[in-house]
């Protein structure tokens, strides 16, 4: 990303408040040790509903207008492609119904989005066969990682809109990556590129005490 291309920060990179939760990882805040494996109650453990939709970020939100946004695809693909923002618009929409589980132990029901199904983007630029993980990459450089085969599943999507309307910056606008099986934590806001590699590239909180996948049911918050 060139400078040109890089937006504007609002506020700042909150040291505490990474230190504070590396701090809950390493005491494994939350924990229940009481997992549900077979996904019996909607409400994972140790999380409880809200009807609000908190904000959580590092403490800078990056002011990307959407006349300036792109989406890349790069790394082990046979199409690596670029959309603009009407370009993404353009391409075949979904709408889905899913549910916000947060590692900070709040969940949120009945979210709707409308976006781009991961299906699709596969469609277009096809993974290599050694491509086994892809990388989300955020305007505030912001990073988490998914297995290939957790963001093919068919309720994943890069949304633009939530509740029918645009997503407001603070909660990850012009678009965002929505993995409603995992910690929301894995679902990159204000996301730029997707890199499909074969190794492992664990994340900004994956190298920080989060575990590298994040099922909810199991309590798969901290490594």
């Amino acid at each position: 990303m060139s400078d040109d291309e890089k937006p504007d920060l609002i506020g700042q990179i909150k040291d505490k408040l990474v230190r504070t939760k590396e701090k809950g990882a390493e005491e494994g805040r939350f924990i229940t040790g009481r997992p549900d494996l077979g996904h019996v109650n909607r409400l994972p453990p140790g999380q409880k509903e809200v009807k609000n939709w908190p904000v959580l970020d590092l403490g800078a939100q990056p002011d990307v207008k959407p006349e300036k946004w792109h989406l890349r695809i790069t790394g082990l693909v046979e199409n690596p492609l670029v959309w603009t923002l009407p370009q993404f618009h353009a391409l075949p929409q979904e709408e889905f119904l899913s549910d916000i589980h947060c590692v900070t132990a709040w969940s949120r029901f009945d979210n709707h989005w409308q976006g781009v199904s991961s299906k699709v983007l596969l469609d277009l630029v096809k993974p290599k066969p050694e491509a086994g993980h892809v990388v989300f990459h955020s305007y505030d450089g912001y990073t988490t990682n998914v297995k290939l085969s957790v963001f093919a599943e068919s309720n994943v999507l890069l949304v633009h809109s939530w509740e029918g309307q645009p997503i407001p910056r603070e909660h990850g606008g012009p678009v965002r990556v929505v993995i409603p099986d995992w910690y929301f934590w894995k679902s990159a806001k204000w996301v730029n590129r997707l890199d499909f590699v074969a190794v492992d590239q664990p994340g900004f909180w994956e190298t920080r005490g989060y575990h590298n996948e994040g099922d909810p049911w199991k309590e798969e918050r901290y490594s």
